[in-house]
């Protein structure tokens, strides 16, 4: 039987879980899920078996993408009451792909306290292990399921230098390696992650026509759940940093120190002389 918050202060705790390795499951998750009136979860089946492992018994809820304005009032209504309520997805952090959008809104309107609990989520964990740049990244989540739908959402992004996060399904993801070859070129860099956290986990990375055909040849590697993590495009030089490099490469080729050089060439190329610093250490590094 749901129960009134003793403090009276309602909270909606947005609630990461594993995405495979139950024991990633934090120990401030359970507590919170131990507290709560209510659980909101995608799917009640999913995240009941979770509970049962953790020993948990709470009321909960559906909230996924097919009924979420229609029980996002049912949750608000308890909120409003005092009651706190946990949002989960079925693996990962809600909201990242994940129904929950439309409930946080309402309850940032209503005045009603949103809290993270953070944790396990699919495209942090793959962005850490892909070895490319994670300074700057764009999560795109699922492409589009046609083949030309697709293949024209991911040539909005050719341009695009910063690092792509895509999730893919095992029934598309031949499918979706051939598109990407065909707009990003067969030699673009892709770290190709399946099943993270859980037992048949792969990561690999290489140039998208060689994961492709390694793909194409191992049907175990067409199975489960794919987080695709593909380097983005190269930055286009200007006549400014041509300058630079040019006038950079000479002086250190003659011995010159980082910092002289440096100096040297921001005058020469007019640039501020702290990008030409950073750029000499890089050119000086790769020599």
């Amino acid at each position: 039987m749901e129960k009134e918050v003793s403090n009276g202060e309602a909270c909606l705790f947005v609630v990461a879980t594993p995405i495979g390795n139950l024991g990633d499951m934090s120990r401030r998750a359970v507590e919170v899920l131990q507290g709560v009136d209510l659980v909101a979860a995608e799917d009640t089946r999913h995240t009941g078996r979770l509970l049962t492992h953790l020993g948990i018994d709470r009321p909960m809820l559906a909230l996924h993408e097919h009924n979420e304005r229609e029980r996002m009032q049912a949750v608000l209504e308890r909120l409003e009451r005092g009651m706190q309520v946990a949002l989960v997805s079925d693996a990962g952090t809600p909201l990242i792909s994940d129904p929950g959008f439309p409930l946080v809104r309402a309850c940032h309107a209503a005045g009603i306290r949103v809290s993270p609990v953070p944790g396990p989520s699919a495209l942090v964990a793959a962005l850490c292990v892909s070895g490319l740049p994670t300074d700057r990244f764009l999560f795109q989540g699922f492409l589009p399921r046609k083949s030309a739908a697709r293949r024209e959402a991911m040539q909005a992004l050719a341009g695009e230098t910063a690092t792509l996060v895509f999730y893919e399904s095992s029934h598309r993801i031949l499918d979706s390696l051939a598109d990407l070859c065909a707009v990003f070129g067969e030699d673009r860099e892709l770290a190709l992650c399946r099943e993270l956290t859980k037992l048949h986990e792969t990561v690999r990375v290489g140039r998208l026509g060689e994961l492709r055909a390694w793909v194409q040849a191992d049907e175990n590697q067409r199975k489960g759940e794919f987080v695709l993590v593909l380097a983005g495009a190269p930055a286009q030089t200007d006549p400014g940093d041509a300058r630079l490099d040019g006038v950079l490469r000479v002086l250190l080729e003659e011995g010159v120190s980082v910092k002289q050089a440096a100096a040297v060439a921001a005058r020469l190329a007019g640039v501020k002389r702290n990008l030409a610093y950073q750029r000499a250490l890089q050119l000086h590094d790769d020599d």
